[in-house]
């Protein structure tokens, strides 16, 4: 019983620092207040949202807290880039 109640913590410390860290997406006003520091980009996505997955995915691999998407284009997959931000 007691191996159940320090698993299930540490189950949900693990999710809830996972969450404090993932990159936000913003809008270029909110980005206006923030340091650029690159752009990402991802293809082969089949939905908008799972486009918007990737470019986040990258973002946080990337270090950013934050990310404006920029472009979307949909020839046969769909593909986009954005810019992240600290």
């Amino acid at each position: 019983m007691k191996t159940i109640k320090y698993a299930v913590a540490a189950i949900a410390l693990t999710t809830l620092s996972f969450g404090a860290f993932a990159a936000q997406s913003i809008s270029p006003s909110e980005a206006q207040n923030m340091n650029k520091i690159g752009v990402v980009s991802a293809d082969n996505a089949t939905t908008l949202d799972g486009l918007e997955a990737q470019l986040a995915s990258k973002a946080e691999q990337a270090g950013a807290k934050a990310y404006s998407i920029t472009s979307a284009n949909t020839n046969g997959k769909m593909s986009g880039t954005a810019v992240i931000y600290k």
